[in-house]
């Protein structure tokens, strides 16, 4: 964040393209700062952070068809040895609509 860079880095620069939907990591290599430089210079700007997204592992071959040939979550989850949760998210992340809770 020199005078030289047009504004580039500024404050009010990277709060606007945060809020555009920039990451921390994005906005730090664009502008050649620390991703802490960054976040600092947010924060001190009031900007609330986005929380970090989760990053998934890659969806196991054959797990969206075994769920939708009737296979439970929790079944799927121990066959692959996963969690629970993270095999709901791998799933609502493939697109898959969930079944409701329980036996119907």
């Amino acid at each position: 964040m020199t005078e030289n860079d047009d504004g580039a880095g500024e404050p009010a620069e990277l709060a606007r393209l945060y809020n555009n939907g920039e990451t921390i990591e994005n906005l730090a290599e664009r502008y050649a700062l620390s991703y802490r430089k960054v976040r600092t210079t947010l924060l001190a700007a009031g900007i609330t952070l986005r929380p970090a997204k989760v990053q998934l592992p890659p969806t196991p071959p054959g797990l969206v068809n075994a769920y939708l040939s009737g296979r439970s979550i929790r079944q799927l989850a121990h066959i692959h040895g996963m969690s629970y949760n993270q095999t709901r998210r791998i799933l609502l992340a493939e697109g898959v609509a969930l079944r409701p809770r329980g036996r119907q």
